[in-house]
């Protein structure tokens, strides 16, 4: 087991790791920007170091400023969290030039999954369910039409470097193909730094359903069910829960196992989570995989009773996953997490401020993930997001209506919030029913999101 980890994140994904750590005794050592001097995650590390100013690609982006952290800390591990430097090979393997672990997939897979139609071709390979799709698109107009034609319209084109929503645009038919893709590579190019653009059939009205997945270094790999991201705005994930509503189990169960079985035989080494959506027709395609832990990750903890972070290192350091989970793993009950977030709640644009109340709601049965106290400033150098709350109840119904008591218990002053918009959406039948759709936010409000 690694002496000592050095986290390289911030907020609430520095807490739950450092939570992790903790739990196992191992000396943990946290980073922090000029934002963050005084944050309260940074009494949960053993040590501390300043890495620079509020911006990210100053601090925490800043890879040579984190690896000299690294070898003063003498740590043997870095956990990279989720988001800034978790999905770049090229840092990961910096850290294991300086001598130390990755806390994550090898650099390897992190190269291959990290490009999207590279990632499609791996899958594919290996039988992954897949909807139609193009190579990187040419600069030319007439190659490029002619590959949505072979794909059938509406498409959706998208960044082949990144993901996060950032770029992805429908295009209905031939008028609009162009100006979308022009679109996109000014967004990818911008957002990824590479303007490297493919299509995608476009799925209309699908459910963004996720599995997880744990893999180690002796060959094996094993899934932790899936979880329903449907209800998203701007692409970007607001609730998720586990199970799934309305899916059969024994067809969701099916899938994983296929899944799974995919990722023992490419030979996946630790965490990662593979995305697909599900169309209106019962189908399952491959969307993308994510090499790192996930911001939803609480929500099959909690169905599992799985330290996902904990199995995370554990595997890292080189442990077989027969002695991580030594028993087959069940789902028992119903988790829904709910994403609060530092936004207008009628335009969910961004809100930074001072938290001049801050208190989040406690219970049996509530958990809530911050890095957040009260009298703490929300700046704009980070994402808005300032605490998950999540909830596990005996039925869906019931864990619906806890966390609707449990976010009306959130008291925030100081600056906009999500809350009341994910309220109306909890209480709206659509979602109450399990009628859940990436467009089902926009369906609900009655304004795009």
């Amino acid at each position: 087991m690694f002496n000592k980890v050095l986290v390289a994140n911030r907020g609430a994904v520095a807490a739950r790791v450092l939570r992790a750590l903790n739990a196992m005794k191992i000396p943990a050592v946290a980073v922090y920007s000029e934002a963050d001097a005084g944050a309260p995650y940074l009494e949960m590390a053993s040590e501390t170091y300043a890495i620079g100013p509020a911006p990210a690609r100053e601090s925490y982006l800043n890879q040579e400023l984190i690896v000299d952290v690294l070898r003063k800390s003498k740590a043997d591990g870095l956990h990279p969290g989720y988001g800034f430097l978790s999905e770049n090979s090229a840092f990961a393997q910096k850290v294991i030039d300086a001598g130390s672990h990755f806390i994550g997939p090898s650099p390897k897979w992190i190269d291959a999954m990290g490009h999207k139609t590279r990632a499609r071709d791996i899958a594919a390979q290996y039988g992954m369910p897949m909807s139609e799709g193009s190579a990187v698109l040419p600069d030319d107009n007439d190659a490029i039409l002619a590959a949505a034609r072979k794909i059938g319209f509406p498409v959706l084109v998208k960044p082949a470097g990144g993901g996060g929503g950032i770029g992805m645009l429908p295009a209905k038919d031939e008028s609009e193909l162009l100006g979308a893709v022009e679109r996109s590579r000014s967004m990818a190019s911008r957002g990824f730094g590479t303007a490297e653009v493919y299509l995608e059939k476009l799925i209309e009205r699908p459910r963004h359903v996720e599995f997880q997945i744990l893999g180690d270094t002796h060959g094996s790999a094993m899934h932790l069910f899936e979880r329903d991201c449907s209800t998203q705005r701007r692409n970007q994930k607001v609730i998720e829960e586990a199970p799934g509503p309305l899916i059969p189990r024994d067809k969701a169960v099916a899938v994983a196992d296929q899944i799974a079985g995919i990722m023992r035989s490419m030979g996946y080494d630790n965490i990662g989570t593979v995305e697909m959506l599900l169309g209106a027709d019962g189908t399952f395609s491959f969307l993308e995989m994510n090499t790192r832990l996930q911001v939803e990750h609480g929500v099959t903890e909690e169905v599992t009773g799985v330290d996902l972070v904990r199995a995370q290192i554990r595997s890292a350091a080189g442990e077989k996953l027969a002695d991580i989970l030594p028993g087959k793993p069940e789902i028992k009950g119903h988790a829904i997490q709910a994403r609060v977030y530092a936004e207008d709640p009628k335009n969910f644009f961004p809100s930074p401020g001072k938290l001049t109340v801050f208190r989040p709601p406690q219970g049996e049965g509530i958990r809530v993930d911050t890095g957040y106290a009260e009298g703490r400033d929300v700046t704009p150098h980070y994402d808005p997001m300032i605490a998950k709350v999540i909830v596990r109840g005996a039925t869906r119904e019931a864990a619906i209506d806890q966390l609707i008591t449990a976010l009306e218990a959130f008291e925030i002053q100081g600056l906009k919030n999500n809350i009341p918009a994910v309220i109306n959406i909890l209480r709206s039948e659509p979602f109450r029913a399990g009628r859940v759709h990436t467009g089902i936010i926009s369906e609900v409000t009655g304004r795009k999101a």
